[in-house]
């Protein structure tokens, strides 16, 4: 009877075991100093993870250009717009700069680069394009500004972390 009762418990005890946070919950929690904070681009709404006060006040700025830029103090500071991107011509971009010297590439995925450059010192940079849902953003470094490899990898863990949120429903 207890060998009963003990395979019957079994499966049950792994069931509620593996119960628990989602997948995205765990995302969230897994980027320490991050916050989740959510924002409109051409009347979509996005979620995506940006640094906690604690490195700096949260400054959010839509441009007349249709870019939205996410400021949080010195080390973080990306562009994020509707649209494909085009990672091959960024490619050709980063090559042919005659200032910004191209040195290496850190990553260089389908939909992801981060390179290495030099004017008068090292400095990271990155380019995405990530589609959480029916609509395509580009997310990049603000390139008026020098990174640390340290730095561009935070924002490319920000750019992975977007996500389409669902548009508040209005009150009937």
């Amino acid at each position: 009877m207890k060998k009963v009762l003990l395979l019957l418990a079994a499966p049950a005890v792994l069931f509620f075991a593996s119960c628990g946070g989602s997948k995205e919950e765990e995302t969230a929690a897994s980027i320490p100093g991050m916050m989740e904070t959510s924002i409109t681009i051409n009347g979509n709404a996005i979620s995506l993870m940006v640094p906690d006060s604690t490195k700096g006040k949260l400054e959010v700025v839509e441009q007349s250009w249709g870019a939205t830029e996410i400021k949080v103090g010195k080390e973080f500071q990306l562009s994020i717009e509707e649209g494909e991107g085009d990672v091959a011509l960024m490619k050709s971009d980063i090559a042919g700069n005659d200032v910004n010297k191209f040195k290496r590439y850190v990553s260089d995925e389908p939909t992801l680069l981060v390179w290495e450059s030099e004017i008068t010192a090292p400095e990271f940079h990155f380019y995405a394009v990530v589609k959480p849902g029916a609509v395509s953003y580009v997310i990049q470094d603000i390139k008026e500004e020098q990174f640390s490899e340290k730095s561009a990898q935070t924002m490319v863990e920000a750019a992975k972390s977007l996500k389409a949120k669902e548009a508040a429903k209005p009150n009937s």
